[in-house]
């Protein structure tokens, strides 16, 4: 805990309160050491699942999609790959809960035109050294 807290003093951050369930692996020794540095601890509430979901979602898909797939070397290289899997994610990746689309960028209108169908020039670009995929239209 003592070497997180020297990380957050380093980058020049100031953790508030931390975050965290209900569960017995959590030491009331720990909670000490927080409030001695200022942390306060918010506990979510009981029986409550969905609290937490969306993050735990988005940890979810960034494990399986990113860090389970590439090397990473050192811190430097970890943020770099955490930013361009937060654009990659925001900007392009299809959601299901969006209707296909991104939070970032809407849905593009359907394709009707059989001839425009028959037609299709897909462009594919790879990001982090072909980790993430990105297709398009070609113009």
């Amino acid at each position: 805990m003592k070497n997180l807290m020297m990380d957050l003093d380093d980058a020049g951050c100031r953790a508030r309160y931390l975050i965290r369930d209900r569960d017995g692996k959590f030491p009331a020794r720990m909670e000490e050491i927080l409030a001695g540095a200022g942390i306060q601890t918010v506990l979510t509430g009981i029986r409550m699942p969905r609290m937490n979901t969306v993050m735990e979602r988005w940890v979810q898909s960034c494990r399986r999609e990113l860090l389970d797939r590439c090397l990473l070397w050192n811190e430097r290289h970890l943020r770099h790959a955490l930013r361009e899997y937060e654009r990659f994610y925001n900007r392009h990746r299809a959601h299901q809960t969006l209707a296909q689309a991104a939070p970032l960028r809407a849905v593009p209108d359907p394709i009707t035109d059989p001839e425009d169908i028959a037609n299709l020039n897909i462009r594919r670009r790879d990001r982090l050294g072909g980790v993430l995929h990105e297709y398009s239209h070609a113009a």
